[in-house]
Protein backbone atom coordinates (compact mmCIF):
# COMPACT_ATOMS: atom_id res chain seq x y z
CA UNK A 1 0.00 0.00 0.00
CA UNK A 2 1.36 3.39 -0.93
CA UNK A 3 1.71 5.84 1.93
CA UNK A 4 1.96 9.52 2.53
CA UNK A 5 4.33 11.04 5.06
CA UNK A 6 1.30 12.10 7.13
CA UNK A 7 -0.11 8.56 7.17
CA UNK A 8 3.28 7.21 8.24
CA UNK A 9 3.41 9.72 11.11
CA UNK A 10 -0.06 8.68 12.28
CA UNK A 11 0.83 4.97 12.14
CA UNK A 12 4.15 5.42 13.93
CA UNK A 13 3.50 5.62 17.66
CA UNK A 14 5.49 7.64 20.17
CA UNK A 15 7.92 4.81 20.93
CA UNK A 16 8.16 3.23 17.50
CA UNK A 17 11.11 3.77 15.20
CA UNK A 18 10.21 6.09 12.35
CA UNK A 19 10.61 4.97 8.74
CA UNK A 20 13.92 6.72 7.91
CA UNK A 21 15.52 5.38 11.09
CA UNK A 22 14.21 1.90 10.39
CA UNK A 23 15.59 1.97 6.85
CA UNK A 24 18.92 3.17 8.25
CA UNK A 25 18.92 0.26 10.69
CA UNK A 26 18.32 -2.17 7.82
CA UNK A 27 21.19 -0.71 5.78
CA UNK A 28 23.52 -0.74 8.78
CA UNK A 29 22.62 -4.33 9.62
CA UNK A 30 23.09 -5.38 6.00
CA UNK A 31 26.57 -3.87 5.97
CA UNK A 32 27.62 -5.34 9.29
CA UNK A 33 26.31 -8.90 9.10
CA UNK A 34 28.17 -11.82 7.58
CA UNK A 35 25.13 -14.10 7.70
CA UNK A 36 23.93 -14.73 4.14
CA UNK A 37 20.35 -15.53 5.15
CA UNK A 38 20.18 -12.31 7.14
CA UNK A 39 21.51 -10.33 4.16
CA UNK A 40 18.90 -11.96 1.92
CA UNK A 41 16.08 -11.07 4.32
CA UNK A 42 17.27 -7.46 4.66
CA UNK A 43 17.63 -7.00 0.90
CA UNK A 44 14.14 -8.45 0.44
CA UNK A 45 12.80 -5.93 2.97
CA UNK A 46 14.57 -3.06 1.21
CA UNK A 47 13.18 -4.25 -2.13
CA UNK A 48 9.69 -4.22 -0.60
CA UNK A 49 10.18 -0.70 0.75
CA UNK A 50 11.19 0.41 -2.73
CA UNK A 51 7.59 -0.11 -3.90
CA UNK A 52 6.44 3.03 -2.13
CA UNK A 53 7.39 6.43 -3.56
CA UNK A 54 7.33 7.95 -0.07
CA UNK A 55 10.54 5.98 0.60
CA UNK A 56 12.45 6.96 -2.56
CA UNK A 57 14.37 9.93 -1.15
CA UNK A 58 15.31 8.03 2.00
CA UNK A 59 16.48 5.01 0.00
CA UNK A 60 18.61 7.27 -2.22
CA UNK A 61 20.14 9.02 0.79
CA UNK A 62 20.99 5.69 2.40
CA UNK A 63 22.71 4.34 -0.72
CA UNK A 64 20.19 1.55 -1.23
CA UNK A 65 20.30 1.97 -5.01
CA UNK A 66 24.03 1.21 -4.83
CA UNK A 67 23.29 -1.86 -2.70
CA UNK A 68 20.88 -3.08 -5.36
CA UNK A 69 23.32 -2.36 -8.18
CA UNK A 70 26.23 -3.98 -6.35
CA UNK A 71 24.30 -7.21 -5.80
CA UNK A 72 23.20 -7.66 -9.41
CA UNK A 73 26.49 -9.48 -9.92
CA UNK A 74 26.25 -11.47 -6.69
CA UNK A 75 27.03 -15.16 -6.75
CA UNK A 76 23.96 -15.61 -4.54
CA UNK A 77 20.91 -16.19 -6.73
CA UNK A 78 18.68 -14.94 -3.92
CA UNK A 79 20.59 -11.69 -3.37
CA UNK A 80 20.56 -11.07 -7.11
CA UNK A 81 16.80 -11.74 -7.26
CA UNK A 82 16.06 -9.25 -4.48
CA UNK A 83 18.49 -6.66 -5.88
CA UNK A 84 16.87 -6.66 -9.32
CA UNK A 85 13.39 -6.66 -7.75
CA UNK A 86 14.35 -3.59 -5.74
CA UNK A 87 15.70 -1.81 -8.81
CA UNK A 88 12.58 -2.75 -10.73
CA UNK A 89 10.40 -1.26 -8.00
CA UNK A 90 12.33 1.98 -7.76
CA UNK A 91 13.47 2.66 -11.33
CA UNK A 92 10.41 4.48 -12.68
CA UNK A 93 11.13 7.50 -10.49
CA UNK A 94 13.01 10.06 -12.65
CA UNK A 95 15.73 10.72 -10.04
CA UNK A 96 16.29 7.03 -9.43
CA UNK A 97 16.26 6.24 -13.15
CA UNK A 98 18.84 8.94 -13.79
CA UNK A 99 21.08 7.64 -11.02
CA UNK A 100 20.81 4.01 -12.17
CA UNK A 101 21.67 5.02 -15.73
CA UNK A 102 24.62 7.11 -14.55
CA UNK A 103 26.03 4.07 -12.72
CA UNK A 104 26.02 1.87 -15.85
CA UNK A 105 22.95 0.13 -14.47
CA UNK A 106 21.80 -1.00 -17.92
CA UNK A 107 24.86 -3.22 -18.29
CA UNK A 108 24.28 -4.77 -14.87
CA UNK A 109 20.57 -5.32 -15.51
CA UNK A 110 21.29 -6.92 -18.90
CA UNK A 111 23.56 -9.36 -17.06
CA UNK A 112 20.51 -10.59 -15.13
CA UNK A 113 18.82 -11.77 -18.34
CA UNK A 114 20.96 -14.90 -18.26
CA UNK A 115 19.76 -15.93 -14.81
CA UNK A 116 18.08 -19.29 -14.39
CA UNK A 117 15.67 -17.74 -11.87
CA UNK A 118 12.41 -16.76 -13.57
CA UNK A 119 11.60 -13.83 -11.30
CA UNK A 120 15.09 -12.38 -11.79
CA UNK A 121 14.67 -12.47 -15.57
CA UNK A 122 11.16 -10.99 -15.42
CA UNK A 123 12.34 -8.18 -13.15
CA UNK A 124 15.33 -7.53 -15.42
CA UNK A 125 13.16 -7.22 -18.53
CA UNK A 126 10.72 -4.92 -16.73
CA UNK A 127 13.56 -2.82 -15.34
CA UNK A 128 15.07 -2.42 -18.81
CA UNK A 129 11.71 -1.18 -20.08
CA UNK A 130 11.50 1.29 -17.20
CA UNK A 131 15.02 2.56 -17.90
CA UNK A 132 14.41 3.38 -21.55
CA UNK A 133 15.12 7.02 -22.34
CA UNK A 134 16.16 8.60 -25.63
CA UNK A 135 19.76 8.36 -24.40
CA UNK A 136 19.64 4.79 -23.05
CA UNK A 137 17.46 3.19 -25.72
CA UNK A 138 20.39 2.27 -27.97
CA UNK A 139 22.08 0.31 -25.17
CA UNK A 140 18.87 -1.32 -24.03
CA UNK A 141 17.85 -2.42 -27.53
CA UNK A 142 21.23 -3.56 -28.75
CA UNK A 143 21.32 -6.75 -30.84
CA UNK A 144 22.37 -9.04 -27.97
CA UNK A 145 19.35 -7.94 -25.91
CA UNK A 146 16.97 -8.27 -28.86
CA UNK A 147 18.35 -11.75 -29.53
CA UNK A 148 17.68 -12.65 -25.91
CA UNK A 149 14.11 -11.30 -26.16
CA UNK A 150 13.53 -13.25 -29.36
CA UNK A 151 14.53 -16.43 -27.52
CA UNK A 152 12.28 -15.55 -24.57
CA UNK A 153 9.40 -14.81 -26.98
CA UNK A 154 9.28 -18.51 -27.88
CA UNK A 155 9.34 -19.70 -24.28
CA UNK A 156 6.68 -22.04 -22.96
CA UNK A 157 6.58 -19.78 -19.90
CA UNK A 158 3.66 -17.47 -20.71
CA UNK A 159 4.81 -14.63 -18.44
CA UNK A 160 8.29 -14.61 -19.94
CA UNK A 161 6.97 -14.95 -23.49
CA UNK A 162 4.47 -12.10 -23.11
CA UNK A 163 6.94 -9.74 -21.47
CA UNK A 164 9.53 -10.41 -24.18
CA UNK A 165 6.94 -9.78 -26.89
CA UNK A 166 5.96 -6.47 -25.25
CA UNK A 167 9.64 -5.48 -25.13
CA UNK A 168 10.11 -6.32 -28.81
CA UNK A 169 6.92 -4.59 -29.93
CA UNK A 170 7.10 -1.48 -27.77
CA UNK A 171 10.81 -0.74 -27.54
CA UNK A 172 12.38 -2.15 -30.72
CA UNK A 173 11.82 -1.14 -34.30
CA UNK A 174 10.69 -3.81 -36.75
CA UNK A 175 13.99 -3.27 -38.58
CA UNK A 176 15.99 -3.99 -35.43
CA UNK A 177 14.06 -7.19 -34.77
CA UNK A 178 14.29 -8.30 -38.40
CA UNK A 179 18.02 -7.60 -38.48
CA UNK A 180 18.65 -9.67 -35.36
CA UNK A 181 16.22 -12.46 -36.20
CA UNK A 182 17.86 -12.73 -39.64
CA UNK A 183 21.25 -13.06 -37.96
CA UNK A 184 19.85 -15.59 -35.50
CA UNK A 185 18.33 -17.77 -38.21
CA UNK A 186 21.54 -17.67 -40.26
CA UNK A 187 23.66 -18.63 -37.27
CA UNK A 188 21.26 -21.41 -36.26
CA UNK A 189 21.41 -22.90 -39.77
CA UNK A 190 25.13 -23.59 -39.44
Amino acid sequence: MLSSRERLKRRTGKNNVDRPKYLQQLVTEFSSTENTECKEQILANLANFSYDPVNYAWLRQLGVLDLFLDHLSSTSTTLKKFAIAGLCNISLDPSNKSYILSQDGVTHVIGCLSSEDESTVLSAITTLMYLVTPQSKQDITKPAVIDCMLKFSTSSNVRLKNLALIFLQDYCSPEQVESVSGVSSVSSDR
